[in-house]
This record gives C-alpha cells, sequence and structure tokens, in this order.
C-alpha cells in the first residue's frame, strides 16, 4: 500500500511523532493507522526506558484550580533541560497531568510509593471478600494479585487511566512526552486539594 503525505500528516498530528517516525510506523503497519499508533507507543516505550535513567535536574510546577475554586492541584514535572521545560508540549503535559489529578484523585505516585500498612490491609480486604468461595490458597493468592491491579489503577497516577484517553496510562502518557522530546521526564510530587475534604 502507498503511504500518502496525508497518511503521514494524520499520524503526526495524533501522536505528535516526527514525520520520518510516522512514515515508517506506517510502512511498517501496511498503511493500517490504528496499529502504525500501535508501533510508535512501543518505540517510544523502549526510548523511554534508555532514557530513564538520566538525571532531570530541570522542569516545572504546574497548576490546576477548578472553575467553582473548591479544587486546586500542584504537581511537580521533571525533565533534564530548560530548553525542554520551556516547550509547548513540555507545559501543555504538565497542565494536562494536573488536570487529571483533579478528576481522578489519585493518592500515590506508583505502586512503589504505597505504605506496606494500606497494601497489607487492602490484601486483607481481598481476602476477606473471597473467604466464602473456598478457593485453593494459590488460587486465592492469584484473585488478590489481579484485584491489586485494578487498586493500582485507582489510587495511583501513573496506573490510572488517562482521563482523556482511557486507552493510555499517565505512564504511557509521559513516556509518548520522552519519545517525542527526546529528554527523561518523571513526575516529582504531586498534591491536590479540594474544600471539605481533611
Amino acid at each position: 500500500m502507498e503511504i500518502t503525505a496525508d497518511m503521514v500528516k494524520e499520524l503526526r498530528q495524533r501522536t505528535g511523532i516526527g514525520m520520518m517516525e510516522c512514515k515508517k510506523a506506517l510502512e511498517e503497519s501496511g498503511g493500517d493507522m490504528e496499529k502504525a499508533i500501535a508501533v510508535l507507543r512501543k518505540k517510544g516505550y523502549a526510548r523511554a526506558k534508555d532514557k530513564a535513567s538520566r538525571e532531570t535536574s530541570e522542569g516545572l510546577v504546574g497548576s490546576y484550580i477548578h472553575t467553582n475554586g473548591k479544587i486546586g492541584v500542584l504537581v511537580q514535572l521533571h525533565c533534564e533541560t530548560d530548553f525542554v521545560a520551556r516547550n509547548s508540549d513540555f507545559q501543555d503535559l504538565v497542565k494536562n497531568i494536573a488536570l487529571h489529578i483533579a478528576a481522578a484523585r489519585p493518592k500515590f505516585l506508583s505502586a512503589e510509593d504505597i505504605p506496606t500498612s494500606v497494601l497489607e490491609e487492602e490484601k486483607a480486604v481481598i481476602r476477606e471478600q473471597l473467604k466464602d468461595q473456598k478457593k485453593p490458597p494459590e488460587i486465592v493468592e492469584k484473585i488478590v494479585q489481579g484485584k491489586l491491579g485494578k487498586f493500582f489503577e485507582e489510587v495511583c497516577l501513573l496506573d490510572q487511566p488517562y482521563i482523556r484517553d482511557d486507552k493510555v496510562s499517565i505512564r504511557q502518557l509521559v513516556e509518548s512526552m520522552v519519545a517525542k522530546l527526546g529528554e527523561n521526564i518523571k513526575i516529582g510530587r504531586f498534591a491536590r486539594f479540594e474544600i471539605g475534604e481533611a
């Protein structure tokens, strides 16, 4: 199938990745737009892993205040250089993550940040829910691990489905920006405030 300039342009608009990368992905996927997006995501993930150890000493603090003035968010987004911190795509990412935090209410950045006591309490609740099902202990543990995955999606920012595209996690959203901008990007701390919440 012939890869047209319009196809490359559309893929670039949908992903934000460079023209040559988009053309290669379309060639690799036989012109299928969705498969090309999947190819670019995989490549972006690989690039993100390569850059994950690089130091991120620059970045921005972003904020979001909901229109009623009762919900506010602060979030740190780190990158490697001031040049990228001033980039409009990076600044949009900060805003979008702050907006996501306001809507999705994450409690932790990642599963590694969940205190052991909270994790053990969640496991105990799941086991208690399963106790009447008379399943062997090894099956119960597999179910517990599966339900923990759902728990992480609810409470961990990086595992949450992005509110504007639930096929993409916040982790994947950040990784796609790493691929696009060519620098390591990490979410630092975040805080969500809501009137009426302690």
